[in-house]
C-alpha cells in the first residue's frame, strides 16, 4: 500500500498498529514522547521517521494519522490533528465524554476529514459473517444479543472496565440492529478501586422488543469472549477465545402449537469464515480511506452512537 501513515504512542496496543503497518508497507512515521521507546524502535523500522513532538510529524507530512495513546490523551491529539487538515483514526474510546466525541466529530465534518474509531472488532471476519446471516434472514427477525468479555487481564486505574471492555460489544450491537436504544441500565462492581468497576453487567432493550445484555470483568478467573445471536428462526454462537474460534449457527427457535410455546432442536453447523487479523482489516479500511472516501464502518457518527450508549449507561451504574 502506498499511503503512509503516522502512529501517535508506541505503548502496549500501539506497537500493535506499528507491526501491521509496517506488514501493509503503510508505516512512515512514529511519534511518542519517551526517547527510549523511540531509540528502541529505530534499530527494528528502517526508513521510518520518529518524532517526540506531534507538532513536529504534522509539520513533515503524512496521508493519514493513528492515535493509540491513553484515553484521556486522544481529544486534545485528535483536535490538533483534525484541525491541520489530516485524516485520523483514534482508538476506543474515541474520547472520554460524550461532548468531546461529538466536538471531533463536527470538527472533522468542517475540516473535510475522514474521523475514525478503533472499533476494529466491527472488521472481524466472524463478525462481518454473523451481519450477513442477519441481513439476509437466516435467523429470522432479530430478539436477543448477549456478550460476556471477561478476562483476569490489564487492570486500569484511569477508566473503568465498562470503559476499558465494552465500546467493542455495543459498536457490535449497534452494528446488527441498526436501531437506536431505548433503555440503558448498568449494574457493577468496584472490588479493587473504589469508584472504578471491576465488572459490570449492562442490559440495552431496543425497539420491536430487541433485547442484548453485556457481561464485562477483568477480575475473571479465566478468559472468556463469547457472543450469542437470537433470532426467531435460529440463533449463532461465537466463541472468539477458544483456540478455533468457532462459530456455529443453531437451526433452533421455538414454535407455537396450541397456543402453547415449543422448543424445536435442528441441527448446528459450524460457519466458516476469513482468517483475517481484525486489526489488519481495519487498517486497510482507513488506509483505503485516505483519498477522501467517506467512510462508512466505524465514523464519527457510528463512535458518537457508541458515546451515548456508554455514557447513559456510566449514569445507569452510577445511580446504582
Amino acid at each position: 500500500m502506498s499511503n503512509k501513515v503516522c502512529i501517535v504512542g508506541a505503548g502496549r496496543w500501539g506497537i500493535n498498529h506499528i507491526k501491521t503497518l509496517y506488514d501493509l508497507d503503510s508505516l512512515a512515521g512514529i511519534v511518542d514522547n519517551d526517547s527510549n521507546i523511540l531509540d528502541n524502535l529505530k534499530n527494528k523500522y528502517n526508513g521510518v521517521n520518529f518524532f517526540t513532538s506531534l507538532d513536529k510529524a504534522i509539520e513533515y507530512g503524512f496521508d493519514g494519522f493513528i492515535v493509540a495513546t491513553p484515553a484521556e490523551t486522544h481529544f486534545k491529539i485528535a483536535k490538533k490533528i483534525i484541525e491541520s487538515g489530516n485524516h485520523v483514526l483514534v482508538e476506543k474510546p474515541i474520547t472520554t465524554t460524550l461532548e468531546d466525541a461529538v466536538l471531533l466529530n463536527n470538527l472533522a465534518k468542517l475540516n473535510k476529514v475522514n474521523l475514525m474509531v478503533g472499533h476494529s472488532l466491527l472488521f472481524h471476519p466472524a463478525f462481518k459473517k454473523i451481519k450477513e446471516m442477519i441481513d439476509c434472514g437466516v435467523i429470522g427477525d432479530l430478539q436477543y444479543m448477549y456478550s460476556n468479555r471477561l478476562n483476569l487481564g490489564t487492570i486500569r486505574t484511569e477508566e473503568n472496565v465498562l470503559w476499558s471492555f465494552a465500546p467493542h460489544d455495543i459498536a457490535l450491537f449497534q452494528y446488527f440492529s441498526n436501531l437506536e436504544p431505548k433503555n440503558i441500565n448498568c449494574i457493577g462492581s468496584d472490588i479493587l478501586q473504589e469508584g472504578i468497576h471491576d465488572t459490570t453487567i449492562t442490559t440495552i432493550e431496543y425497539p420491536n422488543n430487541i433485547m442484548g445484555h453485556i457481561f464485562v470483568s477483568w477480575l475473571h478467573p479465566f478468559k472468556e469472549h463469547r457472543f450469542v445471536v437470537i433470532g426467531s428462526k435460529g440463533m449463532i454462537h461465537f466463541e472468539d477465545s477458544k483456540e478455533n474460534k468457532p462459530l456455529i449457527f443453531y437451526n433452533k427457535n421455538v414454535e407455537w402449537k396450541e397456543n402453547i410455546p415449543v422448543a424445536k432442536n435442528g441441527n448446528s453447523e459450524l460457519i466458516s469464515f476469513d482468517n483475517e487479523l481484525p486489526l489488519k482489516a481495519e487498517l486497510k479500511y482507513f488506509i483505503n480511506h485516505l483519498n477522501n472516501k467517506s467512510i462508512d464502518i466505524a465514523n464519527g457518527d457510528s463512535a458518537i452512537d457508541v458515546m451515548n450508549i456508554i455514557t447513559k449507561a456510566t449514569s445507569s451504574l452510577l445511580k446504582g
